[in-house]
């Protein structure tokens, strides 16, 4: 499951139009006729993101300044990736030569062979190995490179500080297990005016990829090491259920509506209304541009139960028609535009600050090292949002697993979100039975390889 897009929500993909039928994605032909490398790229900002579509634009002017020798044919849509086109372009040889994956497609894309070896071609990548090692691991199959991280979240828990302080809690002591968080829950209900304590997700897929988000959290994991056996029938899955059904109907601390999708509690923080829920660190700026919230009263915490956290993401990778020379060329474009630290359309953090975007959020953190350190100086100097309201996440990941999405996700977080669902609209809802149902289907999805 994606995010919600780390201050670049558009991100576009696009079905080549016919405009561009001249310049076919995926041809695999190295030479236009000027005698350039052209390469096609996807994820540009629509026009509708006028701010981000000029960024992305001067990106590209400036890269093609630089390397007169390649041309750089940028495709747009939104979103960057729609799960329902994505393979059909693949099969159908209309992928660009470029093109944007979410963690979770690395592997499908190879297994289809449908991506270029990078493996002979990285070491003239200069900032590969700045890279976060989890990272690159992710987009490396059975020992060869087949794509490039671009950015990464980890899950934590946004926090409204104001209604802490209202309700008589610690505004600088966020919940650290799932039983503080169910107790700040139930105080922060009890303001009553339909103040509500703690919201999940539970339709859309989204409440199973948050079920495995606070399974995680608790030392559980949703299948096998090998990826042939789910492994959520168990003592963890069943304390995730419990938990969310005693907050539902014991604690009357999550509200009457139920089969809430992320913009539902996205407009319910963003009103003050909501005390807590799970997030990546890119919520916050969406809470305060679209749903009327303030920066100084959103705070982020590490994820609760203290064991580990779901990370997500998103990188290239490159079509198998590609070139060497489009390979070498995609690389260069690459590191230009989002692997710079403090630089690109990602890292110019005076840039964003000068057109209001907000700087300082705690992710993404792509780099290590002096790359890192380089990358947090620059967003440090040009902060416009309150960083103090981000350490304690910060200061809690360091202590938890990083935890990658689950394979054949999409389809296990279908079969999640009817247990979750179950549970917070039914109160007689038998959690055991769920969660074996659960993972039988699991099993045949993940049969089916």
């Amino acid at each position: 499951m994606r995010s919600t897009g780390f201050r670049r929500t558009f991100a576009a993909l696009s079905v080549c139009s016919l405009a561009l039928a001249v310049s076919a994605c995926g041809s695999g032909d190295d030479d236009s006729a000027s005698g350039k490398t052209r390469i096609t790229v996807n994820c540009m900002p629509p026009k509708s993101a006028k701010v981000d579509r000029q960024f992305f634009e001067q990106d590209i002017a400036a890269f093609e300044k630089a390397n007169p020798d390649i041309d750089v044919v940028a495709h747009d849509a939104f979103p960057c990736q729609d799960p329902k086109t994505f393979d059909a372009k693949l099969a159908g040889g209309q992928m660009e030569d470029v093109f944007y994956t979410y963690f979770t497609d690395a592997r499908h894309v190879v297994d289809i062979n449908q991506a270029a070896d990078l493996t002979p071609y990285v070491k003239e990548l200069k900032s590969y190995g700045t890279i976060q090692q989890q990272l690159r691991d992710i987009y490396t199959v059975d020992g060869k490179i087949y794509g490039v991280p671009r950015t990464g979240y980890s899950m934590g828990l946004i926090y409204n500080k104001a209604l802490f302080e209202k309700a008589g809690l610690d505004p600088d002591k966020p919940p650290a297990t799932w039983e503080e968080l169910r107790a700040a829950a139930k105080k922060i209900a009890a303001l009553g005016d339909g103040t509500i304590g703690y919201a999940d997700y539970s339709a859309q897929n989204q409440g199973g990829w948050h079920f495995t988000a606070e399974l995680y959290s608790q030392g559980g994991d949703v299948v096998s090491a090998d990826g042939r056996k789910a492994t959520v029938d168990t003592a963890e899955g069943r304390a995730v259920l419990q938990n969310l059904h005693d907050m539902r109907w014991t604690d009357d601390s999550m509200g009457s509506k139920q089969l809430l999708v992320i913009n539902d509690v996205q407009q319910m923080m963003g009103s003050g209304k909501l005390g807590m829920y799970l997030s990546a660190p890119d919520n916050i700026p969406i809470l305060v541009k679209e749903k009327g919230g303030n920066y100084k009263d959103l705070a982020l915490a590490p994820m609760p139960g203290g064991e580990g956290t779901l990370i997500g993401g998103d990188g290239y990778m490159f079509n198998k028609k590609a070139g060497p020379e489009q390979i070498r060329a995609g690389l260069k474009w690459l590191e230009h535009m989002f692997l710079t630290p403090g630089k690109g359309f990602l890292g110019d953090y005076a840039r964003a600050k000068k057109a209001d975007a907000p700087v300082g959020l705690p992710e993404p953190r792509l780099f290590t090292g002096a790359a890192d350190a380089k990358d947090q100086e620059v967003k440090e100097a040009h902060a416009n949002v309150p960083v103090e309201n981000y350490q304690a996440f910060l200061d809690g990941n360091q202590s938890l697993e990083m935890k990658i999405e689950p394979p054949s996700a999409q389809q296990i977080y279908s079969v999640l979100d009817g247990v979750v669902s179950a549970v917070l609209t039914k109160k007689d809802a038998d959690i055991d039975q769920l969660l074996e149902d659960a993972s039988g289907k699991i099993d045949s999805i993940l049969a089916r390889g």
